[in-house]
């Protein structure tokens, strides 16, 4: 039960219900329970490549902290969300409709070292609470900033309002931000609408078991 295990996560679930899953099954088929653990979260709305550590495994996860990751993400033109993806409140925009050489200068801009605002709807601990928690009470939430590093950055369809992008990223990155801030660049705003990691470090998502099938 010491091992690493590689999830593709669905859709519409968090990363601590797998989690939950996981242990179940591995308990069961072994008679006893079973620690298990997560190298870090997924959005809800996300999909993608999970790295969950059971048994004596767990003490591993420093390991996979700082490994940087591959995603592809859809963001939507000419609107917002409170949250910068589909479960917060959507509102439109009125601003620029660019062209494809437009977002492509746009992305490669993005390239190399930058510093991005954490959202506040993010786990990040706020005075010993976590962000999201405070920011869905309605209270303002100030959180910090961060160095990140974008390597690559590659269109790969744009048909407005919506661009579907892959970025190879340094730890730490929010995509949702990251598409925000590529909307005001463009001269309008932007959310993601789908998001899925590809990648961390040296693991990849071709090599993940769907839950369904690590249940069965």
């Amino acid at each position: 039960m010491d091992e690493i295990i590689l999830i593709d996560k669905p859709k519409d679930m968090s990363s601590f219900g797998v989690v939950a899953r996981v242990r179940r099954i591995l308990t069961e088929r072994n008679g006893a329970k079973v620690k298990v653990g997560h190298t870090g979260t997924l959005d809800p709305f996300a999909t993608g490549l999970l790295i969950l550590l059971a048994g004596k495994a767990t003490k591993r996860s420093n390991d996979f902290l700082k490994l940087d990751k591959v995603y592809e993400a859809t963001m939507v033109l000419g609107k917002t969300s409170t949250t910068g993806d589909t479960e917060g409140e959507i509102s439109n925009f009125d601003g620029n409709v660019p062209t494809e050489d437009e977002v492509e200068f746009a992305l490669e801009a993005f390239v190399g070292e930058s510093e991005q605002k954490v959202p506040a709807f993010s786990a990040v601990k706020i005075n010993g609470g976590r962000a999201y928690d405070l920011a869905r009470k309605g209270q303002e939430v100030e959180t910090p900033t961060r160095t990140i590093a974008i390597y690559n950055i590659e269109l790969l369809e744009y048909k407005y309002p919506e661009i579907k992008y892959r970025a190879h990223v340094s730890s730490g990155t929010y995509i949702r931000t990251l598409s925000e801030d590529i909307g005001k660049a463009l001269g309008t705003r932007a959310y993601t609408s789908e998001l899925r990691r590809l990648k961390i470090g040296d693991y990849k998502i071709e090599d993940a078991t769907t839950l369904e099938d690590f249940m069965n």
